[in-house]
């Protein structure tokens, strides 16, 4: 059975159009991945567009077996390289994506839908995730750790985020 999480990066002070300016800016991704790698090592944007129809960013992260839990290492004989793939929609009042990630010959699946919309006080991303992990008696468990790691790893990225927006564009 799937386990869910719901997580949202609220942005005071800066606007839905503010937020997709730096989603559509590919420095904003490279900075991001550099950020990131305090959290684990080796973080790269692999492809990166942006047109009318939307954004397709492809990143990838890698995870040195040895920082991965107890529990995770038995199932991974080597270090774990998760290819995470998100997609947003062209601008709006409201903006829709999704994202998924993938570890190659992994046990299970991870993925989600965003949403950004405005707020009295600025935005919020919101991500509504699943996770599911085809390994019996290890699945359940292994699911609540992937979503701890993921809300870990979205609070990181949106202190990242609110700090690009406001080095860029100063509240007023």
């Amino acid at each position: 059975m799937a386990r869910r999480l719901d997580y949202s990066a609220r942005y005071p002070l800066h606007t839905n159009q503010e937020l997709y300016a730096a989603l559509s800016d590919r420095d904003y991704w490279e900075g991001r991945m550099v950020a990131m790698n305090h959290l684990a090592p080796g973080n790269v944007v692999v492809e990166f567009a942006t047109d009318d129809s939307g954004i397709e960013v492809v990143l990838n992260h890698v995870l040195p077996r040895d920082m991965l839990p107890e529990l995770a290492q038995q199932v991974m004989r080597k270090d774990m390289i998760i290819t995470r793939k998100e997609s947003y929609g062209p601008f709006g009042p409201e903006v829709t994506g999704k994202y998924s990630a993938a570890i190659p010959a992994g046990p299970g699946s991870l993925g989600g839908k965003m949403r950004l919309f405005p707020t009295e006080t600025g935005c919020t991303l919101r991500y509504s995730s699943e996770a599911k992990v085809f390994i019996p008696m290890l699945g359940p468990r292994l699911e609540q750790m992937m979503l701890i790691n993921l809300t870990d790893l979205f609070r990181a990225e949106a202190e990242f985020t609110k700090q690009w927006l406001d080095d860029r564009i100063p509240a007023n």
